[in-house]
C-alpha cells in the first residue's frame, strides 16, 4: 500500500518570484492598484490603510529589514527544494487555487482533480520582457514553448474514486483547455522545486478565492483527511507526498493571523485551523486554505520545522506572510 510520509507549504506569489529592487521600489505602485481587503474583510484603498497605519508602520520597511527577510525567503525556499529533492518520493500531491486561469465564471468548481497523463506549463511572455511584474510572473512559466510534466494518473484516479466515498464530488479534468497551460499554483511548484526530481504530481483544486461556493475552513480540513486516506488505499507500493501552494495572508498582511495560523501548525492543532472565520480568508489570504487542507492530511506526521517571514512591502502594511514548512 501506498504512504503519505511528507508534506510542506510553501507561498508562490509575486514577492517570491521578484528581485531584491522590487521589493525595495517597486511594490508601492504595485499595491496602488491592488484589490485590498483588510484584516476585517473589508475592502479598503491603498491611501485608507496608508491613514490608518501605525506608528511604526515606517520602520517595518525599512531597507535593511526587506534586504533580510528577502535573504531570509531564498534561504527557506532553497531548504525546502532539497527537502523535496531527497525525500525520495514517488508523487507528490500539489493542493492549490486557480485564479480564473483554467476555471472562471462559466465553471467555477469547489474542487477539482487533475487526472491527465501530464500536464503542461505554458512559455513565458518574453525572455526580457521590460515590466518587473511580467518578469517577476514569468518566473513561474517556462523558457521557450512550454514543458510537460509527469502526472501520477493512477493515483490521481484513485483519490477521485475514494473521495466519492467520503461524500466529496470533485470535479475531474483529464485534461486543459485548448491553449492553456497550468495554473501558477501547480507552475510556481513544478519552476522551483521540480526541475532536478520530476515527481509526478496529482493537482488538487481549492476555489479559494471566487464567492459563493468557496470551501469552509472545515470542509478544507475534511477534504485533507479524506486525502490521507485515499492514499492508505492506493494499491501500489509508492511514497506520497503533499505541499500547499501559496499563501499566507495577502495583499494587506494580516500577521495576527498568520501567527494564530504558524502556531496551530507548530502544535498540531487542526481545530483552531478549521476555527478560522470565512471573513479573514478573502483576497489572497484565501490560500491559507490550501494550507488547512495539507494540515488535515498530515494530522499524524510531525512537523519538521516551518519559517515565517511578514513581508511588509509599503508603509500602508500591503505584503504577504511568506511561510515554508516541512512535515515529516
Amino acid at each position: 500500500m501506498a504512504q503519505l510520509t511528507t508534506a510542506f507549504g510553501s507561498s508562490h506569489g509575486i514577492m517570491v518570484t521578484s528581485d531584491l529592487s522590487d521589493w525595495l521600489h517597486h511594490f508601492d505602485e504595485f499595491d496602488r492598484t491592488t484589490p485590498l481587503v483588510d484584516p476585517d474583510g473589508k475592502r479598503r484603498t491603498f491611501d485608507e490603510l496608508l491613514a490608518s497605519a501605525p506608528a511604526d508602520a515606517g520602520d517595518r520597511i525599512a531597507p535593511d529589514k526587506i534586504r533580510q527577510r528577502y535573504e531570509q525567503m531564498h534561504a527557506a525556499l532553497k531548504r525546502l527544494h532539497e527537502d523535496i529533492r531527497t525525500a525520495g518520493l514517488d508523487a507528490l500531491i500539489v493542493v492549490g487555487d486557480d485564479q480564473e486561469e483554467l476555471f472562471d465564471a462559466s465553471n467555477m468548481p469547489s474542487f477539482a482533480v487533475y487526472c491527465g497523463e501530464t500536464i503542461a506549463n505554458g512559455p513565458r511572455s518574453g525572455e526580457h520582457a521590460e515590466s518587473w511584474v511580467v518578469r517577476a510572473k514569468d518566473r513561474r512559466l517556462e523558457p521557450g514553448t512550454g514543458a510537460e510534466y509527469p502526472v501520477h494518473a493512477a493515483l490521481a484516479r484513485h483519490l477521485i474514486e475514494s473521495l466519492r466515498g467520503h461524500k466529496f464530488d470533485p470535479a475531474v479534468m483529464h485534461d486543459l483547455p485548448p491553449g492553456k497551460g497550468e495554473s501558477h499554483a501547480m507552475s510556481f511548484v513544478h519552476r522551483y522545486f521540480l526541475q532536478e526530481a520530476r515527481i509526478p504530481i496529482v493537482p488538487v483544486f481549492l476555489n479559494s478565492f471566487f464567492p459563493p461556493n468557496q470551501p469552509t475552513p472545515e470542509r478544507c480540513l475534511e477534504l485533507g483527511r479524506a486525502i490521507a486516506e485515499a492514499v492508505k488505499t492506493f494499491p501500489q507500493d509508492i511514497k506520497v507526498g503533499i505541499i500547499a501552494s501559496g499563501g499566507l495572508s495577502h495583499f494587506v498582511l494580516d500577521e495576527k493571523l498568520d501567527r494564530q495560523v504558524v502556531d496551530a501548525l507548530e502544535r498540531g492543532d487542526t481545530k483552531v485551523m478549521g476555527d478560522i472565520p470565512v471573513y479573514k480568508l478573502q483576497s489572497g489570504t484565501s490560500e491559507i486554505r490550501n494550507w488547512i487542507c495539507v494540515a488535515g492530511a498530515a494530522a499524524t506526521i510531525p512537523l519538521s520545522w516551518i519559517e515565517y517571514i511578514p513581508g511588509y512591502r509599503t508603509a500602508a502594511l500591503t505584503g504577504t506572510g511568506l511561510c515554508f514548512a516541512r512535515w515529516g
